[in-house]
């Protein structure tokens, strides 16, 4: 049975010289989950933050650090991030030559683990780790930008990994990143998805605005 839908507002649209002060903002403002973006202008073409920013930032927040890296090689980091305070650790199957060791590497340091696919990662890569993944999350744009437009033949993906997401009888959040709005919101939650990544989406309008946001991508 698909769960209520969670907001975990991407902090790659916050104020980076306010950082804290966002992450703060958003947890009172109802995100269920923190979204931190991690970037090595190698796997994708952006450069963002380290394990060091979100270690600062932990003490911000008690919510859940869902930290999506975009690096490769992937597994020489991920004991960084999880002694940071990361709660759940996304990885892309293409960013190392094991991913299934890797999602055992995080499963083993008590971390949550994840998989994410890029719009043209096909949904296979997923049956083989079931029984591995706490979160499968499906990119609507190509990764390395925030702003980007929803790529529309993710739906299918969403509506496929849905289907196996119920039939393997696990609790697995199934996400979605990329072009999130008011608009595209409620289609992916039609599609399946139960955890929405909203960066702009989240953070536009400035800190008084943040509750009324997330409840808007709520459908509230």
């Amino acid at each position: 049975m698909q769960q209520a839908t969670k907001i975990a507002p991407s902090i790659l649209s916050a104020d980076f010289a306010a950082l804290g002060a966002e992450v703060a903002a958003v947890d009172a403002a109802g995100a269920d989950y923190i979204h931190v973006d991690v970037m090595d202008g190698h796997f994708v073409p952006n450069i963002t933050i380290g394990s060091s920013v979100v270690k600062a930032l932990r003490p911000h927040s008690n919510k859940i650090f869902d930290v999506h890296l975009m690096i490769s090689p992937v597994d020489l980091f991920i004991e960084d991030f999880a002694n940071a305070g990361a709660d759940i650790i996304t990885i892309h199957p293409e960013a190392g030559p094991h991913f299934h060791r890797t999602l055992q590497l995080i499963r083993s340091l008590g971390k949550k683990a994840g998989i994410s696919l890029n719009p043209g990662t096909p949904l296979e890569y997923v049956e083989n780790v079931m029984d591995l993944v706490d979160l499968v999350l499906v990119m609507s744009v190509n990764p390395g930008f925030g702003g980007q437009k929803f790529i529309e033949t993710q739906l299918d993906k969403i509506s496929r990994l849905r289907e196996m997401i119920d039939a393997s009888g696990r609790q697995i959040d199934l996400q979605v990143d990329g072009g999130i709005n008011l608009e595209t919101a409620p289609r992916a939650v039609a599609a399946g998805a139960d955890v929405l990544v909203a960066g702009t989406a989240t953070f536009t309008g400035g800190p008084a605005k943040y509750a009324e946001n997330i409840r808007a991508l709520r459908g509230e």
